[in-house]
């Protein structure tokens, strides 16, 4: 039964359509640098990428072996990159081809891709507990930053690409310098750890997702607590700062989006469109769309409508401001009122515009770059040219919802179902080589046999 729409003036976020083509839930959304196109990876293994043109097509790219974890447009939109968990990163043409090329990664499943504003390095976070930076020019792998003692969620390059934020279920957030290589700062939490992390668009704060259902701005100038959110009733698990800085949206388990005013220090939206917990979302990079996906294995595309405003002169002025030894700037997000703490939730959610949204009938839409391979003993490329799948015609049946009360009991299962997974597959190591043992053992066998033979 569809939601009751309340009432809204124009400056309201507003449903565009949704996107039915993955099988199972959906963990990353991405635009393009132009807007044109999202990027979307899913449970089901599979990365899609959606055109936003009328009539035109989905295209379904096949290659990874597990659980596509994070996709992210290169900067100039010529390459995507994505994480899976079956260790390995992709690279991929965004076009109907698909061609990709593969890297290992890392020694466990990777948990997130970024690329670097200009678009030189990737950076790739893993539950190895590492992260690691690969030149994209020279094709290569540079370092990697170890200090985190749990699995690593999620890694950031900041706007100018001098630092590295990353967030670990070791409940702390880090702060890497990419000249010196080292941990320059460290934010720790006492009760959950954040599930994912990003700067703000000037470089000066950042925002964690916090699995204890909290959102937190950190100023990294003054190591200083800037507002602290309690405003939902499950963790969070994505968040996106809106081009100009003012905004934050945040993406939980509780079935919602919330949209956060920063220079207020207030919630001001509530968006109910999803059918299960929500587990990415995404501004495009002008800020007049924004796209959420997850456990329902739909991909919502909405108009931001509540902020218009030049995103180029945005751009320049936050370039101006990315060093950190600069003065807090007037529109650097301090609070200008009280922000929301835990025990205020009934007073925010009086005064937010809640804007409850439920697909209706839905269409099916979808629809250059250098050869990457990365030439390093840490990564063996096997470039080949994987299959793409029209999805134009993939049918639209309704998905089954997750009961929010199961949700922290399914996350629990699927790390416990991540370790045994690494169980087996040592398992099946020790058993490779006992095989092999067993065959020579045969082999010296059969030898000492026919030798006995010979001699009698």
């Amino acid at each position: 039964m569809p939601l009751p729409h309340m009432a809204s003036s124009p400056e309201d976020p507003t449903l565009e359509r949704y996107f039915k083509g993955h099988k199972a839930a959906i963990t990353s959304v991405d635009f393009s640098p132009n807007g044109r196109q999202l990027a979307t990876a899913s449970w089901d293994t599979f990365l899609m990428l959606w055109n936003f043109r009328p009539q035109a097509r989905a295209f379904r790219y096949v290659g990874h072996k597990d659980v596509v974890t994070s996709v992210q447009f290169s900067p100039v939109g010529n390459l995507l990159a994505s994480a899976s968990r079956d260790r390995t990163v992709r690279l991929w043409i965004p076009d109907k081809k698909g061609k990709s090329s593969e890297f290992k990664a890392h020694t466990a499943p990777v948990r997130g891709v970024d690329f670097s504003a200009d678009g030189q390095y990737l950076a790739t976070a893993s539950e190895d507990k590492s992260i690691k930076i690969w030149n994209m020019y020279r094709q290569r792998f540079l370092y990697s930053l170890y200090r985190h003692t749990h699995w690593v969620r999620c890694a950031k390059f900041s706007p100018d690409g001098r630092l590295i934020v990353s967030c670990s279920e070791d409940k702390t957030v880090k702060i890497w310098d990419t000249a010196s290589k080292q941990c320059v700062n460290n934010f720790t939490d006492s009760v959950g750890f954040a599930n994912f992390v990003d700067f703000n668009p000037n470089g000066t704060c950042i925002a964690s997702a916090g699995s204890d259902h909290t959102v937190k701005i950190w100023d990294i100038r003054v190591n200083k607590l800037l507002q602290h959110y309690q405003v939902h009733s499950g963790g969070v698990n994505c968040v996106s700062f809106h081009p100009s800085g003012n905004y934050l949206i945040t993406a939980s388990s509780d079935a919602t989006l919330k949209i956060l005013d920063l220079l207020e220090g207030r919630l001001i939206y509530t968006l109910q469109g999803h059918t299960g917990p929500v587990f990415t979302v995404s501004f495009s990079k002008g800020g007049e769309q924004f796209a959420s996906g997850g456990a329902d294995a739909q991909v919502l595309l909405w108009k931001t409508n509540f902020d218009e405003f030049n995103y180029k002169d945005v751009s320049k002025r936050n370039l101006k401001r990315l060093h950190f030894d600069s003065s807090p700037h007037l529109l650097d997000i301090y609070p200008r009122t009280p922000h929301s703490h835990e025990g205020k939730i009934d007073t925010v959610e009086s005064t937010e515009n809640i804007v409850r949204t439920v697909p209706e009938k839905g269409e099916e839409v979808c629809g250059y770059f250098l050869n990457p391979s990365l030439m390093t003993s840490e990564c063996a490329p096997t470039a080949t040219k994987k299959k793409t799948e029209d999805v134009s015609d993939l049918p639209t049946e309704s998905q089954r919802s997750i009961p929010l009360a199961m949700t922290e009991a399914l996350e629990h299962i699927m790390e416990q179902l991540s370790v045994l997974t690494q169980t087996v597959s040592i398992l099946e190591q020790r058993l490779t080589l006992t095989e092999d043992k067993l065959k020579d053992c045969l082999e010296n066998q059969h030898k000492l046999f026919s030798v006995i033979q010979q001699k009698s």
